[in-house]
This record gives C-alpha cells, sequence and structure tokens, in this order.
C-alpha cells in the first residue's frame, strides 16, 4: 500500500519546485503563467483564451498578458482556430515541452525521487 502524502509534504514539494525553477537558468514564470502554461501542457485541448480565462477564472486579457509571456519565452504558441477564425488556439512548443520536463524533474527530486537530470532551460532574452 503507498502512504498517503501529507499537505504538509505536498506543500513542501510545492515549495521546492517553484524554488527550483527560480533558481535554475530559465525562465521563472508568475502563478498566473505557470496556471496557463500548466493547464495547456497536463489538460486536454485544445485550449482558447476564452476556455482558459474561465477555467482559471480571470479575465481574457489576462489570460492574453499571460500568453505574451509564455509566446515571448517560446514555451507557447497562438494560432488561429482554422474551425472558427474568430478563436485562437494555444499550442505547445518543443522549449515548453522541455520546461514540462524540467518541472517534472523538480517535481520527483523534492518529493523524494530519483534525481533526475533535465536539459538545461536557457533564460530568453528579452529587451
Amino acid at each position: 500500500m503507498i502512504p498517503a502524502i501529507t499537505t504538509d509534504k505536498l506543500t513542501g514539494v510545492l515549495r521546492d519546485t517553484i524554488v527550483g525553477t527560480v533558481r535554475r537558468d530559465g525562465p521563472d514564470l508568475s502563478a498566473r503563467q505557470l496556471g496557463v502554461f500548466l493547464i495547456s501542457y497536463l489538460d486536454h485541448g485544445p485550449h482558447t483564451v476564452r476556455g482558459l480565462a474561465a477555467q482559471l477564472n480571470v479575465s481574457k486579457p489576462a489570460i492574453t498578458r499571460s500568453l505574451d509571456r509564455l509566446e515571448e519565452l517560446g514555451l507557447a504558441r497562438r494560432v488561429v482556430d482554422p474551425a472558427d477564425r474568430r478563436s485562437v488556439l494555444v499550442q505547445r512548443t518543443r522549449e515548453g515541452a522541455s520546461y514540462m520536463a524540467a518541472v517534472r524533474a523538480l517535481m520527483n527530486e523534492s518529493a523524494g525521487g530519483k534525481t533526475a537530470t533535465a536539459a538545461p532551460v536557457e533564460r530568453a532574452r528579452t529587451g
């Protein structure tokens, strides 16, 4: 039987994972950006700005700003929905998949799993 994970343990995993993303040579995301990113990568799509806004209970402009940053970092991209040209779909990217692997590795390490190695994520250049 697998022991239940306590809320203290889960909170520690969350803390260690977020601290790990901040410390590594890669992008650190705001809570909203991370929420948009995780939904886009972990939930079945397709994902739209309207759908993400409803799921996170925030405005569409807030999702647009988060997607602007995710696109700037190469973690996601927006494309016009071919079925409804008024709608915009969020797509995953290779860089985003790498970032997701790095987050998973940090979580696994924090949860006491084997130390997983993930390819380093390069910090996007801005300005």
